[in-house]
């Protein structure tokens, strides 16, 4: 099993925040966000992790080194704006396994959901799974359309609709052959170039907490409780 996470964005909404400091590597609680992502990515027995980083990539790694809590990080280091499908298409080209499934996370967010669950239901031979987030308000988000088995249909990017529903979560398991999708250049957006294209890719529903930090006000959210991060038993 492989692991991506993507941490290169600019962090302009955050402010002053995150001036000097990449926004995974924020406290939240007694972790930074990359710590609470590692732990989850252990559970998996993810062995090494590629970071695929932009700005402040120094800074991240002078601060996490080559180790982090026992795993191996690995550097994708971008020298140019590659968009969320260029950054993990990047982001490929340095995995170990590339014969293995890959989580594909975002630097800003935190979960709450059971990775070791969300893995058995990916399917051989399919495209994947994306994370289906519940929120009370999805006018934000990318949303996701499916049927009841779970099979992705439409993934409608932040439509301004005020109701709740599913979201993209920001997480993905996606099998090898989710490459043959990638456009042939170096920066493009998963959400609008790539899941359009998908034929087989699932959802994994789940109504967990789950906080994007990228806003001051999610950020502090998240700051107020995160104990409910902590890792235990819990049920999608």
């Amino acid at each position: 099993m492989n692991a991506i996470i993507l941490c290169g964005g600019l962090s302009t909404r955050l402010g002053d925040i995150t001036k000097s400091i990449p926004k995974i590597l924020l406290q939240i609680g007694d972790k930074t966000v990359l710590d609470w992502q590692l732990e989850k990515l252990k559970t998996v027995g993810v062995k090494e992790v590629v970071l695929a980083a932009g700005h402040l990539a120094s800074v991240l790694e002078a601060e996490v080194g080559m180790e982090r809590n026992g795993l191996e990080i690995i550097y994708a280091i971008e020298d140019k704006k590659l968009g969320t499908g260029g950054a993990i298409k990047h982001g490929l080209e340095y995995v170990l396994r590339p014969e293995e499934p890959t989580f594909i996370l975002n630097g800003d967010i935190m979960y709450t959901i059971d990775f070791l669950d969300m893995a058995k239901y990916l399917k051989a031979g399919s495209d994947g799974i994306i994370l289906g987030a519940y929120a009370p308000d999805i006018a934000s988000y990318g949303t996701l359309i499916y049927d009841e088995t779970f099979h992705l249909h439409e993934f409608k990017e932040k439509m301004g609709e005020h109701k709740p529903g599913y979201q993209n979560g920001g997480l993905y398991l996606f099998n090898p052959q989710v490459t043959k999708y990638f456009p042939d250049k170096d920066e493009f957006s998963i959400e609008y170039d790539v899941f359009p294209k998908m034929k087989d890719l699932h959802v994994y529903e789940s109504d967990r907490p789950w906080v994007d930090i990228g806003l001051p006000e999610r950020l502090e959210w998240a700051r107020s409780n995160w104990e409910r991060f902590k890792d235990q038993k819990i049920k999608k």
